[in-house]
């Protein structure tokens, strides 16, 4: 994982606005997202739904990207994913 203060200064290729909307929703969103990422390149996922933060790094796991880590903002949560395939 990367730290909190490198994930802030990440330019993603794509970023996914998920806040407000209840799982399996923003899983789902980076689901289709991330086929929008070139190899090698980063998605970022806000939501506000806590289960995401258990989510997508089991997602990225089972499907073979990497989880590169999450910062908390207030009210909601900045996910980050590179994908690997």
């Amino acid at each position: 994982m990367i730290s909190s203060e490198e994930l802030t200064t990440l330019t993603p290729d794509k970023k996914i606005d998920a806040r407000g909307v209840a799982c399996p929703g923003p899983l789902l969103e980076a689901k289709r997202g991330i086929t929008a990422v070139p190899v090698g390149g980063v998605i970022e996922i806000l939501s506000s739904d806590v289960s995401t933060n258990s989510d997508l790094p089991r997602w990225a796991a089972k499907m073979g990207h990497d989880y590169l880590g999450s910062v908390e903002e207030p009210g909601f949560w900045r996910i980050f994913l590179k994908r690997a395939k």
